[in-house]
C-alpha cells in the first residue's frame, strides 16, 4: 500500500509479506493508519478528518494478488475492472471537504463496489471488533456463519416467510382496529347511494333542465316575439294592407326576372333574391310552428323547478354538477363493495396469519436444531484453539434460549417469542478454569481472555470459511508473558495459509512475524515513505528490546529479544 496524507503519515509505503507480518512502532506513531488505510481501500467509511492538516485530500493506493477465476476477479472485472499481471490496483481518495473517489482496476467505481470486495479479500479485527463479540446478537450471527449452510437455507426460508407474515399481520391489524371506522364510512356511502338512486340523474340533465327552465318561465315574452316576427315576414290576415317582407322580397324578384335576360350580373341577383324569398318563407313557416307548440304551461314549469331542486341537494353533496355526482357514485359503490368485503379478507387474512405461523414453527424449530448442533462443534474447536492460547483449562459453550411469549410461535412445545432470525437467544459462554461456573463473556471474560476468545474465533473461522488475508489490530491488548507468546505462536500457525497482518505492542508476537515493519515519526511528527521500514537482523532485535525494556541497548532486553527470536525460528 502506498499512503499519502492520511492522519501523521504524510507519505509512506507499507510493503506486507506474504506470510505474517507484523507492524510496530510507538505509541502514536501511526501504526493504527495502516489498518484505517486497509479499510477506506475496502469501502470504509470516508471521513475527512482523517486526511492530513494542510493537504487537500488523502490517498490510498493497494495492490492486492488475486487468483485467476476467484470470485473477487469475476466482481471486479463485472465492475469494469482490469487485472494487472495476476493483481488488482485499488485507490481511494477523500478530499479535506469530505467527497470520496474510488478506483478499481483502473476503473472509476461507487465505493459501495469495494464493500463488497472486502468480505472475500480481509478480516479486518481490532479491539471494536471484541467490543462487538459481546453482544448477543453478534454471538448469533457468529454461530450462524460457522453453521453454514445448515443454518443458512432455513433461515432464508424462515425470513421470507416472516416477512409475509409481518405483512399479513398488519393488513389483519389494519382491517380489524379500524372496523368502527370502516362500518361508518360503509354507512355513508350507503346513504349516498341510496339519496342519489333515489333522484336517479342523467348525464347532462341539469343542462337541459337549465335552458328549458329559461324557456318555460319566459314563454309569454317567446311567443308575443314570435307572433310578431312572424306578422313582419308573412303578413298579418287581419291587416291585409300591411306590407310584409315576404310580399316585398317577391316584388322585387318579379322586377329583377323581367329583364334578366339582359345582363348576367342582374341575372345572378335575382337567383340570390329567390334564396332570400325561400328562406323568408322557411323562417316564417318555423316562426308559426313555434309559436305553436310553445308550452307555456305552469305545471311543467313548476316540475322543471322540482327535478332541479332536487339535482342541486345533490351537487351540494357529491359534486360540482350532474357528471361528478354520477362519477362519486361509481367510486362509492365500488369503495362500498371492497368494503363489505372485508369480513371474507378477514377471514381469509386470519387463515393465511394461522398458516404462516405453523410454517415459522417448523422453520423456528430447524433453527434452533441446527445451532445446537453447531454450537457443540464451535464450542469445542474455540475450546481447544484457547488451550493452544494458554487457556488450557478454559471451556468455552454456547447458551441457546428461548423467551415465553403467548403471542409467539411454538418452539420444543412452548410458545416462545421470535424475530427476524428465529426464536433462539445465543450467548456466548466461558469457563476460564475448572470449577469455575460458564459465564456469559461480557462478564466473566478479562480484556486478555478475551483477545484470545476473539482470536480462537477466527481461527476456528479460518477453516471453515477462510479469507486470503487476516488484520489484527491491537487484539492481544491486555494479554503479556506466556499467553503472548502463545498467540504469537497460534497467528505463526494461520499464517501458514493466510496472510496475516498484526498491528502489536508486544514482542512475544512480533517475534514469530515473517516480516517486522517498523513505522517511525520524523522530527516534525510526520510520517514519510522512509518512515516505514523492513527490519531485518540487528535492527529488529533492537526494535523488539525496546518493546521489552524501553531501552534499544539493554543487554538483558536484547538477550531476551534473541530468545524469543530463537523461539519462533525453533517453531516454524
Amino acid at each position: 500500500m502506498r499512503i499519502r496524507s492520511l492522519g501523521v503519515i504524510d507519505d509512506a509505503v507499507v510493503e506486507l509479506s506474504p506470510g505474517f507480518t507484523a507492524v510496530t512502532g510507538e505509541t502514536g506513531a501511526g501504526k493504527t493508519m495502516v489498518v484505517t488505510s486497509l479499510g477506506l481501500l475496502l469501502g470504509g467509511r470516508a471521513d475527512p478528518a482523517l486526511v492530513r492538516i494542510g493537504s487537500p485530500s488523502a490517498v490510498v493506493e493497494g495492490r492486492v494478488s488475486v487468483p485467476p477465476g476467484a470470485a473477487v476477479a469475476v466482481r471486479a472485472e463485472e465492475a469494469g475492472a482490469e487485472l494487472d499481471d495476476g493483481a488488482l490496483l485499488i485507490s481511494r481518495t477523500i478530499s479535506a471537504e469530505g467527497r470520496s473517489r474510488a478506483h478499481l482496476g483502473g476503473r472509476s467505481v461507487p465505493v459501495g463496489v469495494l464493500a463488497e470486495l472486502a468480505d472475500e479479500l480481509v478480516a479486518v479485527h481490532g479491539q471494536t471488533d471484541q467490543q462487538g463479540l459481546l453482544k448477543p446478537a453478534r454471538q448469533r450471527g457468529a454461530l450462524d456463519r460457522y453453521a453454514g449452510d445448515a443454518v443458512a437455507v432455513p433461515l432464508a426460508r424462515y425470513g421470507d416467510a416472516y416477512r409475509r407474515l409481518r405483512a399479513v399481520s398488519a393488513q389483519l391489524e389494519e382491517l380489524t382496529t379500524r372496523a368502527r371506522e370502516r362500518a361508518q364510512e360503509a354507512d355513508l356511502l350507503r346513504f349516498g347511494l341510496t339519496e342519489i338512486e333515489a333522484v336517479e340523474p342523467r348525464p347532462g340533465e341539469d343542462a337541459e333542465l337549465a335552458a328549458e327552465a329559461e324557456r318555460l318561465g319566459h314563454a309569454e315574452a317567446l311567443a308575443s316575439a314570435a307572433a310578431l316576427a312572424h306578422g313582419a315576414l308573412a303578413g298579418n290576415p287581419e291587416d291585409p294592407e300591411v306590407l310584409d317582407a315576404t310580399t316585398l322580397v317577391a316584388g322585387a324578384q318579379r322586377a329583377l326576372d323581367a329583364v334578366r335576360a339582359h345582363d348576367p350580373a342582374l341575372a345572378a341577383l335575382a337567383d340570390r333574391m329567390g334564396e332570400i324569398s325561400i328562406l323568408l318563407a322557411d323562417v316564417a313557416t318555423e316562426l308559426a310552428g313555434y309559436a305553436d307548440n310553445l308550452d307555456a304551461d305552469p305545471r311543467r314549469l313548476a316540475a322543471v323547478e322540482e327535478r332541479r331542486a332536487a339535482l342541486t341537494a345533490l351537487t351540494r353533496k357529491y359534486g360540482t354538477d350532474v357528471a361528478a355526482v354520477l362519477a362519486w357514485a361509481e367510486e362509492g359503490a365500488a369503495r362500498l363493495t371492497e368494503l363489505d368485503g372485508d369480513d371474507d379478507r378477514i377471514g381469509e387474512l386470519t387463515a393465511e396469519r394461522d398458516t404462516l405461523r405453523a410454517e415459522l414453527s417448523g422453520l423456528a424449530q430447524a433453527l434452533t436444531d441446527a445451532r445446537t448442533e453447531a454450537a457443540a462443534r464451535f464450542a469445542d474447536a474455540v475450546t481447544a484453539e484457547l488451550a493452544s492460547l494458554a487457556m488450557p483449562h478454559a471451556r468455552v459453550s454456547f447458551a441457546i434460549r428461548q423467551t415465553e411469549d403467548p403471542e409467539g410461535v411454538e418452539v420444543g412445545g412452548r410458545t416462545v417469542a421470535y424475530g427476524p432470525a428465529g426464536a433462539d437467544e445465543v450467548e456466548l459462554l466461558l469457563a476460564p478454569h475448572p470449577g469455575a461456573p460458564p459465564r456469559p463473556i461480557a462478564k466473566g471474560a478479562s480484556g486478555g481472555e478475551l483477545s484470545r476468545v476473539m482470536l480462537a474465533v477466527e481461527v476456528v473461522f479460518a477453516g471453515t470459511d477462510p479469507v486470503p488475508t487476516y488484520l489484527f489490530d491491537e487484539v492481544d491488548a491486555g494479554v503479556g508473558g506466556k499467553a503472548a507468546v502463545e498467540i504469537g505462536r497460534r497467528l505463526a500457525k494461520l499464517a501458514r495459509t493466510a496472510q496475516v497482518v498484526v498491528v502489536t505492542h508486544l514482542p512475544q508476537v512480533a517475534a514469530f512475524a515473517d516480516r517486522q515493519l517498523l513505522v517511525e515519526k520524523t522530527s516534525d511528527g510526520s510520517v514519510t515513505r522512509s518512515g516505514v521500514t523492513v527490519l531485518e537482523g540487528e535492527d529488529r532485535v533492537r526494535e523488539l528490546s525496546r518493546m521489552l525494556a524501553g531501552q534499544e541497548d539493554s543487554e538483558t532486553a536484547r538477550a531476551h529479544a534473541e530468545e524469543l527470536l530463537a523461539t519462533a525460528r525453533a517453531d516454524a
